[in-house]
């Protein structure tokens, strides 16, 4: 088979031993790494056809996995008005008011990464952004993209106008004569709305998702673990992949919710799904939720936050969910579930506990965000092999220090200074994979390594950081995106190191990301990005 790439003068980063290979170049064939050695001995094994970069002594690491995003649906989510930057009321209306002056009449306004904590006390109710919308549709979305607002005409077009029952945790916010406050709790709330707003066209979708595809692949990104295969997902990795377009490898997992999802038809059919894709996309596992968001109240909580809520699991009766739990163990398909409360965490690792006193395959189950959990919880993660993914930068960019935030003052002191354990689940043995949860918080790689670094604000690194006895090492937050993802991936064998046999994909820094400090991190240059022996980003300095 030949030889497709070289590259020659590189320093390869192990991440295992955060050490360099004694080797200085490397040959790929067939997408994967066929040869490590020295120049002439690399360049040897090419010929007029092998694409051949001199790195000029860059860094190589095996390439950098998201393990959790959403690829498709925040294409879609963030094509809007950005007010991730707002910092209170004065500055969102400001925002807004401008967007609707762009607007066409009629025109529905979209916008997203809206931040509770600009409300300050008061309720989050479309009333503060009153005259801005005054008969304009619109649709904001928080930034935890569990909740959003609804403009009241936005609400008249959809035909809400009180309080709805669903089969899952969620809740159309009404005032106490039950007329809604345009907040919106949950997806099944938030769809009432969003289905009375136009749809963007499949041509529209597809590019899109190309332009962020493009935009990850460049800031580093090789692969990302997908946590939905919502809409025309699946479709559209298809296509993608089908033309040679998709610059990521994926593993998808599709969705199951309370309600028809988790019937015993609905169980099966995810089970059939399982193992489907193309050359660089699967669907692999299943993700759940156990619970919602603290900063919008839906998390489940062993005692209630400071407005008495976050009482509830998502699933009406949690007993369903480690039912289905049990059903996905047995068939061998691996669990992501979405556990954010220390009640939520507690029951999902109880299920997996329960699963696996049944005969059945090894399965590495997962749990995903982890925000907050006592003591007794941290060592479960490695007795029952569970992977603990998590997002630093959740903590970095939403909380504060000082515990002024929505999330820390709905929480409390106690439960507040539990802010995502990194430090501690690792610790334990607990198998952490970092990821940045895409559209949540931003995608760049380097940026999620940094802050499970430093913990402070990405936009004001002067601040002081929010739990800092939490913050790993900056080889342990390499080994968050390459190693360990691969291992919670049940890849450890094709994915994660340098070495011969192992998928050509691999990430290209001007220098290690290792000995660059943690607040300069994010500014490391990307200089080349391979997946599957083909490079997806090269710089123009190579």
């Amino acid at each position: 088979m030949r030889t497709s790439l070289v590259l020659l003068s590189a320093r390869l980063l192990d991440p295992v031993t955060g050490r360099f290979l004694p080797e200085t170049a490397l040959a790929v064939s067939g997408g994967r790494t066929a040869a490590l050695g020295g120049e002439r001995e690399i360049r040897a094994l090419a010929d007029a056809s092998t694409t051949v970069i001199d790195l000029k002594g860059a860094v190589v690491t095996p390439g950098l996995v998201d393990g959790h995003l959403h690829p498709v649906s925040g294409a879609e989510l963030t094509h809007g008005l950005d007010l991730s930057g707002c910092t209170d009321l004065a500055g969102v209306r400001e925002a807004l008011a401008g967007e609707v002056r762009r607007l066409a009449p009629g025109a529905w306004l979209h916008a997203w990464g809206l931040d509770p904590n600009v409300f300050g006390d008061a309720p989050v109710e479309s009333a503060a952004l009153s005259p801005v919308l005054d008969g304009v549709p619109a649709l904001l979305q928080l930034f935890d993209a569990h909740s959003m607002l609804a403009s009241p005409r936005a609400l008249e077009l959809a035909g809400v106008d009180g309080p709805r029952a669903f089969d899952q945790a969620a809740e159309v916010v009404c005032d106490a004569a039950g007329r809604p406050t345009g907040l919106l709790l949950e997806d099944a709330a938030c769809g009432l709305v969003e289905r009375a707003a136009p749809r963007p066209t499949r041509e529209e979708s597809r590019d899109r998702l190309t332009a962020v595809l493009r935009s990850m692949a460049a800031a580093g990104l090789t692969g990302g673990h997908a946590m939905d295969a919502n809409g025309d997902s699946l479709a559209l990795y298809a296509e993608l992949d089908a033309a040679g377009d998709l610059p990521l490898r994926l593993r998808v997992a599709p969705w199951c919710r309370p309600g028809p999802d988790a019937d015993a038809d609905a169980v099966r059919e995810l089970i059939g799904q399982q193992g489907a894709g193309g050359t660089l996309w699967r669907t692999a596992g299943v993700k759940l939720f156990m619970d919602g968001t603290i900063d919008n109240g839906t998390a489940w909580l062993e005692r209630p936050d400071c407005h008495g809520e976050s009482t509830h699991a998502f699933w009406p009766d949690p007993e369903v969910y480690t039912r289905v739990i049990g059903e996905l163990h047995r068939a061998g398909v691996p669990t992501a579930t979405h556990a954010i409360g220390d009640a939520a965490v507690r029951h999902a690792l109880d299920s997996v506990a329960k699963a696996r006193t049944t005969e059945g395959p090894a399965v590495r189950h997962r749990i995903e965000h982890i925000e907050t959990v006592p003591d007794d919880t941290v060592a479960r993660f490695a007795e029952l092999g569970v992977v603990a993914s998590m997002q630093p930068t959740h903590c970095c960019d939403f909380t504060r220090a000082d515990h002024t935030d929505n999330w820390s003052r709905r929480l409390g002191e106690e439960r507040a200074s539990r802010a995502w354990r990194c430090r501690d689940l690792w610790d334990a043995g607990a198998r952490v994979v970092l990821g940045s949860d895409w559209p949540i918080a931003p995608f760049p790689p380097l940026g999620v390594m940094a802050g499970a670094r430093h913990r402070r604000p990405g936009r004001d690194l002067t601040q002081p950081p929010h739990g800092p006895g939490q913050a790993l090492t900056a080889l342990e937050a390499l080994q968050g995106m390459t190693v360990n993802a691969a291992w919670a991936a049940g890849e450890e064998h094709e994915a994660g190191r340098l070495a011969v046999g192992r998928r050509a994909d691999f990430t290209v820094f001007a220098d290690s990301p290792l000995s660059t400090s943690a607040v300069e991190l994010p500014d490391l240059p990307v200089l080349l990005t391979v997946v599957d022996g083909r490079p997806t980003h090269r710089d123009a300095s190579l």
